[in-house]
């Protein structure tokens, strides 16, 4: 029997401690239970958020579009109808536009200097406004040229009073000559002093135009019709004919010219239709939707910028509205050509891979086909096939990512306007009753171009599938507007 110390250091030895082997294994078991936890939580929330039903017959609601609701070993259903949006292409007249970026300038600038020197009396013209040619603009102390002008003319009437006595002389002069009561040298020296101040009187008169010349220069007039700036100097100032500020800059603005580039790959084009009559060119605003308004080409430059690779044009434009204004950036839009009763579909509608472009065809039974097409002409909007589709066939628009050759589809309504094609939000949700993809109200709407800001449909998610997936409230549907020239479209080379 132990008794003492040795009994309570057996005792010790016996009792786990906290940090003992004992406990380890329960930890261990904690642990792997935490981690099924979590992913049986994983596995829940994918579940519940896709709304497979594993084992079921498709009774129940459905998930997204092409996900599988019935058994066949949990794999994605390939039967489930894909919703779309589709219009149908048309034939339409297109015009085809070069765009180009351009400077408006006032078709004449001019700045309105005086040509003699003097204080300036007044000002007859307000900041901004019209004037005329021959508008006397300002007005100079005339007070030294008019004095000089008087005394141009007094010389003039001394030096005619000196010819008429002296033709007086030359009379006498010839008759004494003829009764030899005086030489005939005196007769021919009067007759050259009579010569001498005939050509003084025309040296007066000359005189007399310039110093009217400089009388008339004190009122400063313009040369030119068009708007006046902001004066460039004020009442009581001493202007010299050798200044270089002005007294105000006069543009002519109606009509205005806008010059602008085009690449020079472009150049024969242009060259060639405008040997065939004057191309119309429009000016855009900034947000290139606008016209601002609308001209002709006037001047092609005879040579390309070696630099830039570009050549410059001039368009005249009638600016009755005063939408173009001197050292303005604006979007030119130069018309070259028109298709005629050419196929057009939205842009949104062709997509690429690695063959080349294609649509998607809704044929009968509500099933797309794939069709490569060949583009000839686009822009943001509106899209020229020149094979692949024909007139009347509808082409999907949007719903493109679990689209394949032969897929069955559900054709949405909605306003094809809208961007990227996308239907209305208020149907993004909507679902049969026995579950399944969204169900159409009515047949896709005419085709209308989308606008030019819109975001590929391509890389827009499934119709419905966003707010599916998030379980969000579907947002409000907001009015829909439309841009200048859609329907009728526009391509641009």
């Amino acid at each position: 029997m132990i008794s003492g110390p040795e009994q309570r250091a057996d005792t010790t030895a016996e009792t786990p401690s906290p940090s003992g082997r004992p406990r380890r294994p329960l930890r261990r078991i904690l642990g792997y239970a935490l981690t099924l936890a979590v992913m049986g939580g994983i596995t829940w929330l994918i579940i519940s958020q896709s709304g497979y039903r594993p084992g079921g017959d498709g009774a129940g609601p459905g998930g997204p579009p092409g996900m599988m609701r019935g058994g066949g070993g949990g794999r994605l259903g390939r039967d489930q109808p894909v919703p779309v949006l589709a219009v149908a292409a048309k034939a339409a007249d297109v015009p085809v536009y070069y765009d180009g970026v351009g400077t408006t300038r006032a078709l004449n600038t001019v700045t309105v200097r005086p040509q003699v020197d003097g204080r300036l009396l007044r000002l007859n013209f307000k900041e901004g406004e019209d004037v005329e040619k021959g508008f006397v603009v300002a007005e100079i102390d005339p007070t030294i040229y008019q004095a000089q002008y008087d005394q141009a003319v007094a010389k003039k009437a001394q030096d005619e009073a000196q010819l008429a006595n002296a033709r007086l002389d030359l009379d006498r002069y010839v008759r004494l000559a003829q009764t030899n009561a005086a030489t005939k040298q005196q007769a021919d020296t009067q007759r050259a002093t009579v010569a001498q101040l005939e050509a003084q009187v025309k040296a007066d008169q000359a005189a007399i135009d310039n110093a009217k010349a400089y009388l008339d220069y004190t009122k400063v007039v313009a040369p030119i019709s068009g708007r006046t700036g902001i004066r460039l100097v004020d009442v009581g100032n001493l202007v010299k004919a050798a200044d270089t500020t002005g007294i105000v800059v006069i543009t002519q603005i109606r009509p205005i010219s806008v010059i602008f580039t085009l690449p020079q790959q472009q150049l024969a084009a242009v060259v060639k239709a405008a040997d065939e009559g004057r191309l119309p060119v429009l000016a855009l605003g900034t947000d290139r939707r606008g016209t601002l308004d609308r001209g002709v080409l006037q001047v092609i430059d005879n040579q390309v910028d070696p630099t830039t690779g570009t050549v410059r044009l001039r368009a005249e434009f009638p600016n009755a509205d005063l939408q173009l204004w001197p050292g303005q950036f604006v979007s030119v839009k130069l018309l070259v050509d028109t298709l005629e009763k050419v196929v057009t579909v939205p842009t949104a509608a062709v997509q690429r891979g690695p063959n080349g472009t294609f649509v998607y065809v809704v044929r009968e039974g509500d099933t797309v086909a794939l069709r490569p097409v060949t583009v000839t002409q686009q822009d943001d909007t509106t899209a020229v096939i020149a094979s692949g589709v024909a007139a009347g066939d509808r082409v999907v628009t949007t719903g493109f990512s679990q689209l394949a050759d032969g897929k069955r589809v559900t054709l949405s309504s909605g306003d094809p306007a809208a961007p990227g094609g996308a239907p209305p939000a208020g149907e993004r949700r909507r679902r049969p009753s026995g579950g399944g993809a969204p169900q159409a109200d009515a047949p896709a709407a005419a085709p209308t171009a989308a606008p030019s800001g819109a975001a590929p449909p391509s890389a827009a998610s499934p119709p419905g599938a966003a707010s599916a997936a998030e379980g969000e409230p579907p947002p409000a549907a907001s009015p829909r507007r439309r841009t200048e020239g859609a329907g009728g479209g526009s391509a641009v080379r």
